[in-house]
């Protein structure tokens, strides 16, 4: 797949993380994709996207990006893209999701070309998507009726997927009748309910208050535990992406490049207190010396 995005605006809203000198924040980068076996259920290589402004000034937004994610059944897996805003952190989900087309380099779900988007990828944004005409339960039904799944069998699995994300006394109620927190539960609900093969995040979580943010945070855990689901999500907040990864990736400033790849310990607990707990701030403590060490390399 080849040829230049255009029309599209780089970046992403948050606070940016500080670079030095003008150079990567980080670590020299450690990161090597092994792409020599079989394609897994996600391979992306040599992924690069270059963005053209209506001026024509070209803006690199990813460079080089290769990596693979195992298909692992019966485990949900929840992998972070951690690095600063305006990386190119979203460009990435976007091009797996079919969204914007590579300008150079591959992806492939389960071995097949992505050319667009599909079923078999799913996407949850940071701004509330939903539908104000529709009720929560339209929302979260609408791919269904789209595939022209008949009434009852969509009344089945939306009570199944309202009820995962506490939503069940609200499935009658509108968009705008919902707090933040709420109606980023209708989105993901809805991507959900169509059985995604990759579930695609983007920093979905960034607008919402502390508290409401904490319990997304476990709404997120439970539905990797409970339902089987590869997770790709993207985040700047480096607490956020130890609590909930599996695995992540540290990424360079634009363009962005993947400098590391962090194992996350197993946590038998996942809750506030883990937060303050030493083995978890040791982790934090060895993203934040990779993000912002002095003297980092360019990749």
């Amino acid at each position: 797949m080849s040829g230049q995005t255009r029309g599209a605006e780089p970046g992403e809203p948050g606070s940016a993380a500080p670079a030095v000198d003008g150079r990567t924040a980080g670590a020299p980068p450690t990161y090597r994709a092994d792409l020599a076996a079989k394609p897994p259920k996600l391979r992306v290589k040599g992924l690069s996207v270059t963005y053209i402004g209506r001026d024509g000034h070209e803006t690199e937004a990813v460079r080089d990006v290769s990596f693979d994610i195992e298909d692992k059944p019966g485990a949900g897996e929840i992998v972070v893209f951690l690095g600063p805003s305006g990386c190119g952190k979203s460009t990435i989900l976007k091009a797996v999701a079919g969204l914007i087309p590579p300008t150079a380099g591959d992806i492939l779900v389960d071995g097949h070309p992505v050319t667009g988007p599909g079923r078999d990828r799913g996407m949850v944004f940071q701004a509330y998507t939903s539908f104000g005409w529709l009720t929560v339960r339209d929302n979260v039904e609408y791919g269904l009726r789209l595939q022209g799944m008949p009434a009852s069998e969509r009344r089945a699995l939306s009570d199944q997927y309202l009820a995962s994300v506490g939503l069940t006394e609200f499935a009658n109620r509108f968009p705008k009748d919902l707090s933040g927190g709420m109606k980023q539960r209708v989105a993901i609900a809805r991507t959900l309910i169509n059985q995604p093969r990759v579930i695609l995040m983007d920093e979905p979580f960034g607008a919402l208050d502390p508290q409401t943010r904490w319990g997304m945070q476990g709404l997120l855990l439970d539905v990797s535990r409970t339902m089987d689901n590869t997770i790709l999500f993207v985040t700047h907040d480096v607490s956020e992406a130890v609590y909930l990864a599996d695995t992540i990736y540290v990424l360079s400033a634009r363009p962005a490049r993947i400098l590391h790849q962090v194992e996350t310990p197993f946590f038998q607990n996942r809750d506030m207190a883990l937060k303050s707990a030493p083995e978890f701030r040791a982790v934090e403590k060895r993203l934040l010396d990779m993000l912002y060490a002095p003297g980092a390399a360019t990749a």
